[in-house]
């Protein structure tokens, strides 16, 4: 791919998320939440929670936040396109993910 389509499909990806950021900001919050998270956690902190979780009712904020993406399908794309990246690189290194 040569460098003009590259920079023109990065400026169309920084775009978009511009959009969605100004278009779902308490969408945005969440998902640099779950970000920060994510990249600050340890592996082990990480399973220790999947094991704990396991079996367990969401907290009702969670299944709000849930229930609100369920419900609108563009936010629900750019929810997990922020966060798709780093929550899958993470789970690939700690070996959560073949």
């Amino acid at each position: 791919m040569n460098s003009h389509i590259r920079l023109a499909v990065a400026a169309t990806a920084a775009l978009f998320a511009g959009a969605a950021s100004a278009q779902y900001p308490v969408m945005e919050a969440v998902a640099n939440k779950v970000i920060q998270k994510y990249q600050t956690s340890t592996c082990e902190q990480l399973w220790q929670e999947k094991a704990q979780k396991q079996g367990q009712a969401k907290p009702e904020m969670e299944q709000r936040v849930v229930g609100l993406l369920r419900n609108d399908p563009a936010m629900r794309q750019a929810f997990f396109n922020k966060i798709s990246a780093p929550i899958v690189n993470k789970m690939f290194e700690c070996g959560m993910i073949p």
